[in-house]
């Protein structure tokens, strides 16, 4: 039996089926969080983060602040659980919000492996690949190179360190990318699957929309411009008009997880519907919010085509779920998405700018079903081959506690 640390700031997100399975068998599994909710078996300790005084904060240095306070509780808690008598063996870190900074100086023998989600880069990334929304000034650039201090703490320090996808390992600086192991989280297929009998009923507006109706689907945990919302809303008007029968279902809540809000205050969904509302047709564009994982399923098995953008940067579950689901998906054409859509052949790609392009892909995909319904299929068998939670599980167990041996998968 060993013991197992997993810190995530609103655990369990990535490390939900890893931490389950490790838990069991038979090993003792602690879980650190700001926010979280229960594993079978782990058990879970939220830590609090005390705010500092106010005070004017310097425009380059207040992310680190942040982050570095994180940090400091996170490191209490452990000392706690230090005074406790826990000393990990193992302990798994996202280091995106600091709290792998002071792992090793509170439990220095234990072995560290780091969770590489996302490295900033002023090329090749997020930063500045929409001009609508960037600006390039030096100072922009010194925040960015602050926000990866604290990547770069807790990629020194690691042991082991892995990503879910190749694009977002070949973000990370060469010297530690030539260490990087890359495994994607996994996607339960049983669950994530088609369902040629599934309905969704929209009561606000009286309409159910079933497997075979011109269901158009969007989603996101927060509808942004990161995740193409307002690509996507300028080219819905023209979808459709031309599909007087198209139904648009629209999953995502209206806080911000990435970027910034408008400029001109409210939510992002305002602002569109502002720019574009006056086009739309009514009682065809539905917005659903937030929903529960059943019911965001039901969802995507009723999707005749499912819209999914994103800048170059984290790639959704929500895209993956989508393919495993066995949706005909129009995508961006930016990476990390080229990594699992191929176009043509799981997928139709379009450039993420072209608002024609989009509008062109998706009425074609509800023209012509049968000559896109090869995607979905193929969609499908590609998850089931590659990010299968099986496959994944193995694969996250093989980097955190290679000398385990294989696992059964937690379902």
């Amino acid at each position: 039996m060993q013991r197992f640390l997993f810190i995530h700031q609103n655990f369990p997100a990535q490390f939900v089926h890893v931490a389950r399975a490790l838990a069991q068998r038979g090993h003792e599994v602690v879980a650190l969080g700001i926010e979280g909710r229960p594993v079978e078996g782990v058990r879970f300790l939220r830590y609090e983060v005390k705010a500092p005084q106010r005070r004017p904060v310097d425009p380059v240095m207040g992310d680190f602040e942040t982050k570095a306070i994180r940090s400091q509780a996170c490191a209490a808690a452990m000392e706690r659980l230090k005074a406790e008598g826990f000393r990990p063996d193992i302990i798994v870190a996202h280091p995106g919000w600091g709290e792998a900074m002071f792992c090793k100086d509170v439990f220095p023998q234990a072995r560290l492996v780091v969770f590489a989600e996302f490295f900033y880069n002023a090329e090749g990334a997020d930063y500045l690949f929409d001009p609508e929304f960037s600006r390039d000034t030096v100072m922009a650039r010194a925040r960015l190179r602050i926000k990866n201090t604290v990547h770069l703490h807790a990629l020194n320090a690691a042991d082991t360190i892995y990503s879910p996808t190749r694009w977002q390992r070949d973000r990370l600086p060469p010297e530690y990318r030539a260490r990087t192991q890359v495994m994607f989280d996994g996607i339960d297929t049983r669950v994530a699957a088609p369902n040629p009998d599934a309905w969704i009923q929209l009561a606000k507006a009286g309409v159910r929309l079933a497997r075979g109706d011109e269901v158009i689907t969007f989603v996101n945990r927060n509808l942004e411009p990161y995740r193409g919302f307002h690509v996507f809303m300028r080219a819905l008007p023209e979808i459709l008009e031309r599909r007087p029968n198209a139904h648009c279902v629209i999953v995502g809540r209206d806080a911000v997880s990435y970027g910034s809000p408008p400029a001109g205050g409210g939510t992002w969904r305002e602002a569109m519907l502002r720019e574009v509302g006056a086009r739309l047709p009514k009682g065809r564009v539905h917005f659903l919010g937030g929903l529960p994982y059943a019911d965001y399923l039901r969802v995507l098995q009723v999707s005749a085509c499912h819209v999914y953008l994103t800048y170059p940067f984290v790639l959704s579950w929500s895209c993956m779920e989508a393919l495993s689901t066995g949706c005909t998906v129009v995508a961006s054409r930016t990476g990390p998405v080229e990594e699992v859509i191929t176009d043509g052949v799981t997928g139709r790609l379009f450039d993420f700018f072209d608002v024609p392009e989009l509008s062109r892909s998706v009425i074609d995909v509800l023209e012509n079903p049968e000559a896109h319904a090869h995607l979905g299929r193929n969609a499908r068998e590609s998850m089931q081959r590659t990010y299968d939670i099986e496959r994944c599980l193995a694969g996250q167990m093989s980097i955190v506690a290679p000398r385990l041996g294989d696992v059964a998968p937690a379902h």
